[in-house]
C-alpha cells in the first residue's frame, strides 16, 4: 500500500501495465537514497 501511495503521489516513478502498476528499480533506489539523504 505504501508504493502505491508513493506512485498516485509522483514520489515514486511507476509504469501502469495493464490494472497494475510497475516500478522500476532505478526508481526504487533513486527513492530510498533520498529518503536516507534527509534523515540523515
Amino acid at each position: 500500500m505504501t508504493v502505491y501511495r508513493l506512485v498516485h503521489s509522483g514520489e515514486l516513478t511507476a509504469v501502469r501495465v495493464g490494472r497494475s502498476f510497475r516500478v522500476p528499480e532505478h526508481a526504487v533506489h533513486e527513492y530510498l537514497r533520498g529518503a536516507f539523504q534527509e534523515t540523515a
